[in-house]
């Protein structure tokens, strides 16, 4: 527990040890300041009053890495981090920390900090903190305080998965993960996942900075809602316990650099099997039924009636059931006669299941009673489970601070699902919902307060899924899904937005919700389209949703309406033509969606940004809309509101757009309306963008793949660039560089396009002709700097150009 000093003033600070990267600074009073100097533009700040660490280690600093140690890295660890120079003054006021992009001024008088970004060789003031009391000098108690003077004119996006407008400023919010069934998604607060970061853009003077706060507590964030007249302007951070750590990224000129170098900083995005961008079906009300085998055979059955394509489909929780209740790896065998039939049958037409897990155990589960002897659940200070309302009953959560416990995890894993031909984990209801302070984690063998670190349960969990996967097939690359997380999910898991509620408002505020989490370095996500809980969507309300969802990384139709009815891509005959289209035009974009998680994995590239973020220069793109790039190629603009037959979209200035239908090109800086029936909805193609598709005919059960490439050439002089990253999808290979990759560059003039298509590493196309769509309305001549053109057509807007790519 922190000693609470009764200071009248802030404390003064003097440098007291200066080593390599880290500067501490001391007071008389005991109180202490680290500084961790960890690149030229990211500098960490470690503020401990008593002069002691009083969080836990980290999970969440993984520089580079796929993960951190099972028992968490030493707060102190530098590993990982390339030592930047920087230079140090000190006047006996002020202690100033300089490196090639940050200047940190350092009030020795109370330890205040200032934050100065260089961009165009001009140094420019982003942060203060707030004069008065802006930390916890032990002053009010044994919470964390990060208090900073805020400026109207600054915009704050991230904090995850967010109710409400992308843009944070003026709202508070709380990070305390809960199930919030049928939440409003513009106004519900807390929600699913624990992400303490965000980014501040600061628009007059083009800089921002991305602020990380690496804490496993419950928190709130106040962006200016909370105003108090003693104190000025400010917003701020509390944290229910540990230390005050927060990470300082300097982002000038644009800020998805932040964005990136938060999520470099937490560990390299998962590189998941091709198929987990297939559609995934899924529903509650086939696994509850009694004949649940039947209904799933059912569905199969209807895939194959309409056409529709399906990589995979994600089994609730249903099969686990006794009676009414769900028992996580127990198999009802009434319900699913066959197990290993029932899995073959599917796998057979080429759709792989992913099993619901929870990590509770009900009181009466057949292996509550073996978990609690062996010690492997959460329990209280008298030694027994920690009991908390799970469902419709009470039971105990598993501790995964335990190894025995992650050891008996993995086990099960292997034996209830893996055997029988399960290809992935989903991990539900797992936010650990643990209030009472009587509950004590293991702690990998240091216990602390269960309700301290809830969040790193989660994470624990789904590394342990994770885990077992690995071990069960090690050449197999893991799929899992994970509904809540927090900082380094994205190691482990795709995500979706919880059980969001079914109303065009929920559409409308998904949409920004995806663009926070991408925003907080978690691009692989989507949400449940159509919506989960409620009453099931009409018609246009399910095809827009749909338009929608196709553009995501998760894409997954999944529903438990409360009328008793099922979101299935048929579910209405007068739009199911249009759906089975969405969701082939759907399997037409994987090959870019592919490119662009591997853009993620590789180069911590966001997949999904808020207008804003990818034309910060442009002031018309600060609006909080509701458009949204895929990548840095494509412009995507659903229709979100009821009645509308065409969709009004603002095209950013500074670059030519071509929509996708009909190859009609438009000049950036203004506002265009185009026609945005259920089955084509709105997308614009940037100028200088190559953009890779699977162009051969689909049919469900019997996947083809053949690649093409859309490109929109400069008008003028210029070169347009593209490719994708191409292997064979599912094993671990590519990591011995069994990988490859098309390359395809325009280079034009005002007379000509000269094409190269280049294909590199090994590939497992064997195709000798690729395809190449450039707008109708580009006439000029082309020539091939590799092969050769074989044809030269036009047709739907588009002229297609046949290159020879044979050796």
């Amino acid at each position: 527990m922190r000693s609470i000093t009764n200071l009248k003033h802030p404390p003064r600070f003097a440098l007291a040890s200066h080593e390599g990267n880290h500067l501490v600074l001391t007071s008389p009073e005991q109180c202490r300041i680290e500084l961790f100097v960890l690149a030229e533009d990211i500098v960490r700040v470690l503020v401990l009053p008593d002069g002691e660490l009083h969080g836990p280690r980290t999970w969440a600093i993984a520089p580079g890495a796929e993960d951190v140690p099972l028992e968490g890295r030493e707060r102190r660890d530098m590993s990982g981090f390339t030592p930047s120079a920087f230079e140090v003054s000190n006047d006996g006021a002020q202690l100033v920390v300089q490196t090639a992009c940050i200047r940190l001024a350092v009030t020795l008088d109370g330890g205040f900090c200032a934050w100065d970004i260089l961009r165009d060789a001009v140094w420019h003031r982003v942060m203060n903190d707030r004069k008065t009391q802006s930390y916890n000098f032990g002053w009010w108690d044994e919470r964390v305080y990060h208090y900073i003077e805020r400026r109207k004119d600054e915009i704050y996006v991230g904090l995850g998965e967010r109710a409400g407008s992308l843009d944070r400023a003026a709202q508070s919010y709380e990070m305390r993960n809960i199930d919030a069934m049928g939440y409003n998604a513009r106004t519900t607060d807390p929600l699913y996942k624990h992400i303490p970061f965000y980014v501040t853009w600061q628009p007059q003077t083009r800089t921002g900075f991305g602020l990380f706060y690496d804490t496993l507590a419950d928190c709130r964030f106040d962006m200016g809602r909370e105003l108090d007249n003693y104190h000025g302007h400010y917003r701020h951070f509390v944290a229910a316990h540990g230390d005050l750590d927060y990470y300082f990224i300097a982002s000038a000129d644009t800020p998805l650099h932040a964005v990136r170098r938060f999520t470099w900083l937490t560990g390299r995005p998962a590189w998941m099997p091709r198929w987990g961008l297939g559609y995934s079906g899924s529903t509650m009300s086939y696994t509850d039924a009694p004949d649940a085998q039947q209904r799933m055979g059912e569905f199969i059955e209807r895939c194959s009636e309409h056409d529709v394509l399906c990589d995979s489909f994600h089994l609730s929780s249903g099969y686990t059931s006794i009676d009414a209740k769900r028992y996580v790896f127990n198999w009802n065998h009434e319900k699913f006669p066959d197990i290993d039939g029932f899995v073959n049958g599917y796998l057979e037409h080429g759709v792989r299941l992913c099993a619901n897990i929870k990590p509770c155990l009900l009181q009466d589960h057949p292996a509550f009673e073996e978990a609690a002897s062996a010690g492997l659940l959460i329990e209280a200070r008298n030694g027994e489970p920690a009991w908390v309302q799970f469902w419709d009953e009470v039971g105990a959560y598993l501790d995964f601070t335990n190894p025995d416990t992650i050891d008996w995890w993995k086990s099960r894993v292997k034996e209830s699902l893996l055997k029988h031909g399960i290809a992935a984990t989903w991990n539900d209801n797992n936010e650990f919902e643990i209030w009472t302070r009587d509950a004590i984690a293991h702690g990998f063998g240091s216990a602390f307060p269960a309700h301290e670190a809830k969040v790193l349960q989660t994470q624990l969990m789904m590394r342990a899924s994770r885990d077992a996967q690995r071990e069960f097939a090690p050449r197999r690359r893991p799929f899992l899904v994970s509904r809540s997380g927090g900082v380094g999910m994205h190691r482990y898991v795709q995500t979706w937005s919880g059980d969001n509620y079914t109303s065009w408002e929920t559409l409308r505020f998904n949409l920004k919700m995806g663009l926070g989490l991408a925003m907080s370095g978690v691009s692989n996500s989507g949400h449940d389209i159509g919506g989960f809980s409620g009453p099931a969507p009409g018609p246009e309300l399910f095809a827009r949703w749909v338009a929608f969802g196709i553009f995501l990384p998760r894409f997954s139709i999944h529903s438990w309406n409360d009328d008793g009815t099922v979101n299935e891509p048929w579910m209405y005959p007068e739009v199911t033509q249009q759906i089975a289209a969405l969701i082939k035009l759907r399997y037409r974009l994987i090959p870019y969606l592919y490119e662009l998680l591997w853009q993620s994995h590789s180069a911590y590239e966001p997949v999904l940004r808020p207008m804003f973020a990818e034309f910060p220069h442009d002031p018309r793109c600060l609006v909080d809309g509701d458009d949204m790039m895929l990548g840095s190629s494509m412009l995507v603009a659903p229709v979100v509101d009821a009645g509308q037959t065409a969709r009004e979209v603002y095209l950013p200035a500074g670059t030519r757009w071509v929509s996708y239908w009909s190859g009609e090109s438009f000049n950036g800086g203004q506002t265009v309306s185009l026609p945005a029936p259920f089955e084509q909805p709105v997308m614009l193609l940037r100028e200088g963008s190559v953009i890779a598709l699977n162009v051969a005919q689909q049919h469900f059960g019997r996947p083809a793949d053949e690649r093409a490439f859309i490109a929109v050439p400069h008008a003028g002089a210029g070169t347009a660039r593209g490719g994708s990253i191409e292997d064979d999808g599912e094993s671990e290979a590519w990591r011995s560089g069994t990988q490859g990759r098309w390359n395809v560059t325009i280079a034009s003039d005002v007379n000509a396009l000269r094409i190269a298509v280049e294909r590199a590493g090994s590939t497992p196309h064997t195709q000798d002709e690729l395809r190449v769509f450039v707008p109708m309305h580009e006439t000029r001549p082309v020539t091939c700097e590799r092969g050769a053109l074989l044809n030269d057509e036009s047709a739907n807007g588009w002229r297609c150009l046949t290159i020879s790519t044979a050796p």
